[in-house]
């Protein structure tokens, strides 16, 4: 996905209901979180399809997608972590849920001070926006959101975990300047993973 307008608002469109399911089938208040993690995953994309038809003048637009990518996935992602484990291993989550926080004040003031910006390429968009110390806001994300899955002790978790690191990996090796746009990608990955787990959280009782 992520390929064109067309792409990203059907591909949104199916991830919100996965996200959807996931979140009707959630028997723990502290799941609703992760359970939800498609479903904003899905609106983020078909809020970017509306970014591909006018990437130089949807403005709301490109602030509402660039909101979620950057301070809200830092923080959303570690929180639910925490919130859907064990107490014991919240231990090791709490510190990267910090290390979350801390990455989304320095990604919502780059978006507070900086313009958003956009611009087709090829197949994909490229964002654009200036923030001071990038590589430490980009390894301070990465620690919050894949760091936090890879110490959940959750079997589904880890794997998710590391499916997304592979993922970073790749998407940063091979389309460097189209890294943020082409991450959305794993948002159908992430729903159905997102499934599997709710699935498993209620011993295999939701239809699939």
């Amino acid at each position: 996905m992520c390929w064109s307008a067309t792409a990203d608002l059907a591909a949104g469109g199916a991830v919100a209901a996965v996200g959807v399911v996931c979140v009707a089938h959630v028997r723990r208040v502290r799941d609703l979180p992760l359970a939800a993690l498609p479903l904003l995953l899905g609106v983020h994309q078909m809020i970017e399809s509306v970014v591909w038809r006018d990437p130089s003048g949807a403005v709301s637009a490109r602030i509402a997608w660039a909101v979620i990518a950057l301070p809200v996935l830092p923080v959303l992602v570690p929180l639910g972590v925490l919130l859907a484990v064990r107490p014991p291993v919240r231990r090791r989550v709490a510190p990267l849920l910090a290390v979350g926080v801390a990455t989304a004040v320095g990604l919502g003031a780059g978006l507070a001070y900086e313009p958003v910006t956009a611009q087709v390429r090829g197949h994909t968009l490229g964002y654009g926006l200036g923030l001071p110390g990038a590589p430490l806001l980009i390894t301070g994300y990465l620690l919050a959101t894949v760091g936090s899955l890879l110490v959940s002790g959750d079997r589904v978790l880890r794997l998710l975990g590391v499916v997304v690191a592979v993922g970073a990996a790749l998407c940063a090796a091979l389309w460097r300047l189209e890294f943020i746009s082409t991450w959305c990608a794993f948002a159908a990955v992430v729903s159905v993973m997102m499934l599997w787990w709710v699935r498993d959280r209620m011993g295999g009782q939701v239809p699939i």
